[in-house]
């Protein structure tokens, strides 16, 4: 074989950097998207924020201050393009000393207070007669569990020996407060040459389950609730019978087999019903009640709101990064350069005009599809999940013109506010079901419809699924029972033999 020429014809797609980078900053949340921003800053020194009261213009290197607004009840949003930030410095080098002077004094009364001339970040905190300011709750870190229960073991007198023994107990202590371990086995995990034995042991954990939270150390849930039932007063009503009910019945009050509770301990109804009330006043998870992981807040990408009978879409102007390229340093940009310096700065402003570029599409295509799932879910800002409708990935991507991997990736990690609360965007898209006319019923609906059924049901007597797929076809909704299992499942609710309780 002798090597020869062939010229063929194909299409082929070719991934660029900047396409790559764009996909990737599509698919951040926003938390993501503030560290690659961050990172980006750090890398880039063509790059810089723009903050608030800066006023440049340029020729479009820069995201505008203010996002886009789009009013939903169009198909064909209008969009407003950003403004530019390129040139201009919004630096105060022209201060004169004048200015200076007459914003500062020379002279200052004496009874002038710091606070009066100078604008310092305590102002922010509250006047220190506000008794409802805490501020080691709001600056000191979370307390675990396990340090809560060795403060307060180390105020609690006791021998070095049984000092080691407790923490070894409290060690033994899981999240929910039962002691994970058996006795046997935290003896077998201390010194022999102590000569310490399961008695002494068993004497050491008596002491730690006198602690705080009330349960605290117990190894099952009948332990558990006889524990608070003993720390309570002697004089609490219905207190010897919720104590012989956890200790002799436990298992007939977790299969609510009320009518076996009343023959056994020869109790009326509205008896048993407050002996069941005080026990349910009890945690059977005392751990949870020790905070060990702090709060997180969702971040929404997008704001939804009602204005003049219309539902307007913005972005969130506060999760958004506004950035620009630093007009002093493209300035020293010379194009007939060659240097090594001049090429730099110039590969480095052109990763930034790339960089900004890739945020704007990444802002333009998350209204586009905000939209447009405004536009289709109305039904649900107006009246609430009974009105959603069937929504598919595809239905979007038609409507903006995209893939529907790209819809994908807009509507992952991507919240939404709106008058009904915060939800993620994935969260408005569902399965259908047909309905008895020939139409279609979203899924998120028809679990509505069953929360909305179980919450007005007699509490005596719960309706089954078999039940709650009879009132749904009453309704048009052909649902069958193993999906109303599943769609109560997903919610949470239990089965109708575990929701019977007493009125």
């Amino acid at each position: 074989m002798k090597p020869t020429l062939v010229l063929k014809m194909g299409q082929q797609l070719t991934m660029t950097p900047q396409l790559q980078q764009a996909i990737r900053l599509l698919q951040l949340s926003t938390l993501d998207l503030q560290q690659e921003v961050q990172e980006a800053l750090e890398a880039n020194p063509m790059l810089e924020r723009q903050e608030d009261g800066d006023d440049y213009e340029g020729n479009g290197d820069g995201l505008s201050d203010s996002g886009p607004e789009i009013d939903a009840s169009s198909l064909e949003p209008s969009r407003q393009e950003p403004d530019s930030n390129y040139e201009g410095t919004g630096s105060e080098e022209g201060l004169e000393e004048a200015d200076w002077g007459e914003r500062i004094p020379s002279e200052l009364p004496v009874d002038t207070a710091w606070e009066d001339i100078y604008q310092t970040s305590a102002s922010s905190l509250p006047a220190s007669d506000d008794d409802e300011w805490d501020f080691t709750a709001r600056t000191s870190a979370a307390e675990s569990l396990q340090d809560h229960l060795l403060w307060q073991l180390n105020v609690t007198p006791m021998s070095d020996t049984d000092r080691l023994v407790a923490m070894s107990l409290i060690d033994s202590i899981n999240a929910q407060g039962y002691l994970e371990d058996s006795l046997e086995e935290i003896l077998a995990g201390l010194d022999p040459d102590l000569g310490i034995e399961l008695d002494e042991v068993a004497v050491v954990l008596h002491r730690i389950q006198q602690f705080e939270p009330a349960g605290i150390g117990a190894r099952n849930l009948q332990e558990c609730l006889q524990l608070q039932l003993g720390q309570l007063p002697a004089a609490t009503p219905w207190l010897a019978e919720a104590s012989q009910l956890v200790r002799q019945h436990l298992e007939a009050l977790g299969s609510r087999d009320y009518n076996l509770l009343m023959r056994r301990m020869k109790l009326r109804e509205e008896e048993l019903r407050e002996v069941v009330a005080l026990i349910q006043t009890l945690n059977p998870r005392p751990g949870s009640q020790i905070e060990t992981e702090e709060a997180e807040y969702v971040v929404p990408d997008v704001m939804v709101r009602k204005h003049n009978g219309r539902w307007l879409v913005e972005l969130n102007q506060e999760a958004m990064p506004r950035l620009r390229v630093n007009a002093h340093y493209a300035n020293l940009v010379r194009r007939a350069d060659a240097s090594a310096d001049n090429t730099f700065m110039r590969n480095q402003l052109q990763e930034a005009r790339w960089f900004i570029k890739s945020l704007q599409s990444r802002n333009e295509t998350l209204m586009k599809v905000a939209t447009q799932i405004v536009e289709h879910q109305r039904g649900f800002l107006e009246h609430g999940d009974e009105a959603m409708k069937p929504l598919v990935l595809h239905d979007i991507a038609e409507a903006v013109g995209m893939h529907e991997s790209t819809i994908s990736r807009v509507t992952t990690q991507k919240y939404m506010h709106t008058p009904r609360g915060i939800y993620e965007l994935k969260y408005f898209f569902s399965s259908h079901v047909s309905t008895a006319e020939g139409g279609e019923c979203s899924s998120t609906a028809i679990r509505a419809i069953i929360k909305k059924l179980v919450a007005a049901e007699n509490p005596k007597k719960p309706l089954s699924d078999s039940k709650i797929a009879g009132l749904l076809e009453e309704q048009g909704i052909q649902v069958a029972r193993r999906t109303v299992a599943k769609y109560r499942e997903s919610m949470g609710i239990a089965p109708s033999s575990e929701r019977k309780r007493l009125v």
